[in-house]
């Protein structure tokens, strides 16, 4: 089974501006801010973006999926057989889905960060940046963040020419890296709005009793 705080922390840190933490980042360049500004105004304008993912974690185990997400405030990622997990968000929450049990946990919206890649607008300029670098036609931002389990680091990768988001590794509180590369992408593409709901079936499960 996968964690389910890696789970929220690998969704969350992908694509999202990251709140004001303890750890001090550096001062960008002109041209370092203006190639983030680019980024942020290019994600802002997708509005609906679906596509595949393959998530990598610190032993090498290899879990993929689909992803659907549909600007303000809905996201799904869908694993793979023989992961029985769905992590969705509906506006008011991220919720993990358990596809054999029919059941679900709950956690508030406000508690992670995707949630600021889900609105309307975009800002890395605002993350706490350790560094910028660009190697091979991507550019990689290496931010921190006080998250719900801790001090987290990610490094989001974009394509400079396409500005588009290719992958993002996080190293988690305990040191372990979990690492997610998106594929097959496509935009603007009209999602059915059941993709953004919990079937009536499901039931909710306290996550600290499990």
């Amino acid at each position: 089974m996968i964690r389910r705080h890696a789970l929220l922390l690998g969704v969350a840190f992908a694509l999202a501006p990251i709140l004001p933490v303890l750890a001090q980042g550096r001062a960008l360049t002109p041209e370092e801010q203006q190639l983030i500004a680019d980024i942020n105004a290019h994600n802002s304008a997708i509005r609906t973006m679906v596509g595949r993912f393959l998530q990598i974690d610190t032993s090498g185990g290899r879990t993929e999926g689909t992803f659907f997400l549909e600007r303000p405030d809905k996201v799904r990622f869908r694993y793979n057989p023989p992961s029985r997990e769905e992590i969705v968000s509906v506006g008011r929450g991220f919720y993990v889905l358990n596809r054999q049990d029919e059941t679900y946990y709950a956690y508030p919206q406000d508690t992670i960060p995707l949630r600021q890649f889900l609105g309307e607008k975009i800002d890395l300029l605002s993350a706490n940046v350790l560094d910028v670098t660009t190697s091979d036609g991507y550019i990689s931002i290496t931010v921190v963040d006080e998250t719900v389990a801790g001090t987290v680091q990610v490094s989001l990768v974009f394509d400079t020419e396409t500005k588009d988001l290719a992958q993002w590794s996080l190293v988690e509180p305990n040191g372990s890296e979990l690492t997610f590369s998106l594929y097959d992408v496509e935009k603007g593409v009209e999602i059915p709005r059941s993709y953004f709901s919990i079937p009536a079936t499901y039931k909710g499960v306290d996550p600290s009793t499990r």
